[in-house]
């Protein structure tokens, strides 16, 4: 049981400094999976642990026959985003055609399709819980996913249709609670990471020269060089770092490494097209005042020195949530909102029953210019949380 002593360590390690907003989130969504997992009714006292421990006895499913609404072999054109559906929400109905824990991919024009060789997040009949991580390229024409059939990542280009298998198979185990997949722009490189990490490493994958290089874990990808020489990480708990790691090939050399610990909580963007600079939102919350966020800052990520603050303006007034993502241009980021209410801690009782499914909610994207912090509304996306939506681009450290 060394590895369920390693998940208890986990859990006390992270537990007192996790920002708020993202516990909430993530509490519900480890309750609601929690329920649909038949080994954490043995163990309610822990339901993070039982949602991890699924992971680890989840049976290998058979894949499915083929249908109308699966992704078509070739000839699909970009993709707008994607979301993980879980059918049986306790308010509202689910998609049209769900199915338990599949991603289903939108193409900009509003086509929707299932990924069939995906993962689903469920085993049939709700008898366990596992991840599943999907990608996006920064253009939506490939993605990235864990293929239940080659029990490893596949990155899909969407036009040709051509698939393209990592030379190393990956544990269904290893894909933990929360994962986080980064696509190269090119479809070349896949960059994992997860948590609990379980001692299995993090990986960058170079789906072209078939080579693997361990990265450290719990340490979310939120940038790539063009040749894959240099990634940049960001942690966001127990405390807000930056990390890039240079000369990373070939995979037996050490790399050079810098980081730099933050003196303030910060949910970070992806890299910037400038390769140096990430835009990060300061995160005021406290366990009675949840959901509280300061101005948008750039920073250095080999320093930490800040660059520029502005406050962030034109937002709808009943924004509650705010996550960084994909940058459109030099001057603009996407930015992720949601509006939940967010209560406080004495707030939320601690019998409060378990949600099996969360409610799929609307979410907004919008474009600021983080010269100015002026936004701009972009595009409205259904999920049943962030967790569950995947936009083009690297993701954000939340």
């Amino acid at each position: 049981m060394t590895w369920l002593r390693d998940v208890l360590v986990d859990l006390a390690d992270d537990t007192p400094q996790v920002d708020l907003a993202e516990r909430t989130i993530a509490q519900r969504d480890r309750r609601r999976r929690t329920t649909i997992s038949l080994l954490a009714a043995a163990m309610v006292v822990v339901t993070a642990l039982g949602a991890t421990l699924a992971v680890r006895l989840t049976p290998h499913a058979p894949e499915p026959a083929t249908s109308k609404d699966d992704l078509p072999a070739s000839g699909v054109e970009p993709l707008s985003h994607a979301y993980k559906t879980f059918c049986e929400p306790a308010v509202g109905k689910a998609p049209k055609g769900c199915r338990d824990g599949g991603w289903r991919v939108v193409t900009r024009s509003g086509k929707a399709y299932y990924v069939r060789e995906a993962l689903p997040s469920l085993a049939p009949g709700r008898t366990g819980l596992r991840n599943s991580p999907l990608a996006i390229s920064r253009d939506g024409s490939k993605i990235a996913y864990y293929s239940r059939k080659e029990r490893t990542f596949q990155v899909r280009d969407l036009a040709s249709g051509a698939k393209t298998t990592a030379p190393v198979e990956v544990p269904v185990k290893w894909l933990g609670s929360i994962s986080w997949l980064m696509l190269s722009d090119d479809g070349r490189f896949v960059a994992f990471s997860k948590v609990p990490d379980f001692k299995d490493p993090a990986l960058l994958i170079d789906m072209r020269d078939r080579v693997v290089r361990r990265l450290p874990n719990r340490w979310v990808p939120i940038g790539l060089s063009p040749d894959g020489a240099t990634i940049t990480l960001g942690e966001y708990s127990p405390s807000s770092q930056l990390r890039t790691i240079s000369n990373l090939w070939p995979a037996t050399s050490p790399g050079n490494s810098t980081s730099v610990i933050l003196p303030r909580r910060y949910d970070f963007s992806p890299l910037a097209p400038d390769g140096k600079t990430v835009a990060a939102i300061e995160n005021l919350s406290t366990g009675e005042r949840p959901c509280r966020r300061g101005g948008l800052v750039l920073l250095d990520t080999l320093t930490g020195k800040k660059r520029k603050s502005t406050a962030i303006s034109g937002l709808a007034s009943d924004v509650s949530q705010v996550y960084l993502r994909t940058w459109l241009s030099a001057d603009e980021v996407t930015v992720l909102t949601t509006s939940v209410r967010c209560r406080s801690a004495s707030e939320v009782p601690d019998d409060e029953p378990a949600v099996i499914d969360a409610p799929y909610l609307t979410m907004n994207t919008y474009a600021v210019n983080v010269r100015s912090g002026k936004a701009r509304w972009l595009a409205a996306y259904t999920a049943q949380s962030v967790f569950e939506l995947a936009l083009p681009g690297p993701p954000g450290a939340m």
